[in-house]
């Protein structure tokens, strides 16, 4: 058994079993991934893989427990990697940050432009997903350090730090009815055709849940990942937005008016992840510590400390 067979099976794997996509990503080739499969497969004396002629349709029973050893071989090996760097390029390296679209446009740009100016020599990389897309990058070790809503602190494979609570917030055009129409009410806002989030990018069903236990039923009329696109429609008129209070900005949305909804809908908790057992750089507890001041490394250490023991 070789390393780089067990990393061929860890790639093929998390390409959805296309040995082509595999065999790039690893800068090989086709030919040769399958082959080293195979003399793994002939080693272990068992099929990894289920196949139909040369085509790899599943993994087998035993299968699934190899591609999970793998996978976990896989990350101890980053861990070691990372070890060595630490002591011998102190200050260079990559953080990779998956994070949703909402957090990337309103909340890190401030986190970001510190971690620039102290760790110049360190390449940053952001990845845009939904909070499950940004948790399976974290648990996967694709990413660093996952930031988003709730969903992401269901993985037992994440420790999550809550950095802040936000709430949400009701644009609407200057002039428009609802201004003058406080306190704002479920029903109230039904009334007016809806623009909000897509759900699955908000990390939680929060508002559904709302209007559903209430009674209500929101007329949305559109929905988007970005709250920027809300306000551009809400500010051609077609309709009310429901976003984060966050994503308002008296400056830039002048046009509109922001009317707070922190009364109708629970606080929601946006997430810093890493996995539980990943060794982390220097330049990452100082990424941690700009994004939520009072997780400094004592603080990261003894949360780690509290799941692995």
């Amino acid at each position: 058994m070789k390393l780089h067979q067990l990393k061929y099976i860890h790639e093929v794997a998390r390409q959805g079993l296309n040995i082509s996509a595999a065999a790039e990503a690893l800068h090989t080739s086709q030919p040769g991934v399958s082959k080293q499969i195979q003399m793994l497969e002939d080693e272990l004396k068992l099929q990894i893989f289920q196949r139909n002629g040369k085509r790899l349709t599943g993994i087998t029973e035993p299968g699934k427990h190899i591609v999970k050893l793998a996978a976990t071989v896989m990350l101890e090996m980053q861990n070691i990697k990372r070890v060595g760097d630490e002591f011998s390029k102190v200050e260079t390296g990559t953080l990779t940050i998956a994070t949703t679209h909402m957090q990337a446009r309103y909340k890190l740009p401030a986190a970001v432009k510190q971690f620039i100016e102290a760790y110049p020599h360190v390449k940053l990389n952001i990845h845009q997903g939904d909070p499950s897309n940004v948790a399976e990058q974290v648990a996967n070790g694709e990413a660093d350090i996952g930031i988003a809503t709730e969903k992401i602190s269901l993985d037992d494979r994440i420790l999550c730090l809550p950095c802040y609570e936000w709430n949400r917030s009701l644009v609407v055009p200057k002039g428009h009815r609802l201004i003058d129409a406080l306190p704002l009410t479920l029903s109230k806002i039904a009334s007016f055709p809806l623009i909000t989030y897509d759900f699955a990018f908000t990390g939680s069903n929060a508002v559904t849940k709302v209007f559903h236990d209430a009674g209500v039923m929101p007329n949305i009329v559109l929905s988007a990942i970005d709250a920027d696109v809300i306000k551009t429609y809400v500010g051609l008129g077609l309709g009310v937005g429901l976003i984060a209070n966050i994503a308002y900005d008296e400056e830039r949305d002048k046009d509109l008016v922001s009317l707070d909804c922190s009364h109708l809908f629970p606080a929601s908790t946006t997430y810093l992840g890493v996995r539980k057992d990943a060794f982390l750089r220097n330049y990452i507890y100082g990424f941690i510590q700009f994004l939520a001041p009072r997780f400094d490394r004592r603080a990261v250490d003894e949360a780690l400390k509290a799941y692995r023991t």
